[in-house]
């Protein structure tokens, strides 16, 4: 079993633990797993989440300035805007608003 696996399967984990309404980046979630400079491979697990048998809350996780920077990869053209604002989050041009007061970091929240 390669180590970007069980990183992905760290990732799946923690992005599950997401609270509905709050969103995180893909940085927050790579320092957390003490891999700062690994946020790139995040998004990549991210990518690879809807092949997972228990759901991950991928629509949870933006760029660190909070935008939408992955909904390519969710089905239909504004499919992630949609799943977060059946949250309460409000998005403007891909953009989280109040993105702040949504953060949620898995640092401050889980240690």
């Amino acid at each position: 079993m390669s180590s970007s696996y069980n990183f992905f399967e760290k990732v799946y984990k923690t992005a599950r633990l997401i609270p509905y309404g709050r969103v995180t980046s893909y940085g927050a979630i790579a320092t957390y797993l003490g891999a700062a400079r690994s946020a790139r491979m995040v998004g990549w697990a991210m990518n690879n989440s809807h092949n997972q048998k228990e759901e991950v809350p991928a629509h949870r996780v933006v760029n660190r300035k909070g935008l939408l920077t992955g909904k390519q990869h969710f089905d239909g053209t504004n499919l992630m805007q949609q799943l977060l604002e059946n949250e309460g989050i409000i998005v403007v041009e891909n953009q989280i608003q109040d993105f702040q007061k949504v953060f949620w970091n898995p640092i401050e929240e889980l240690l």
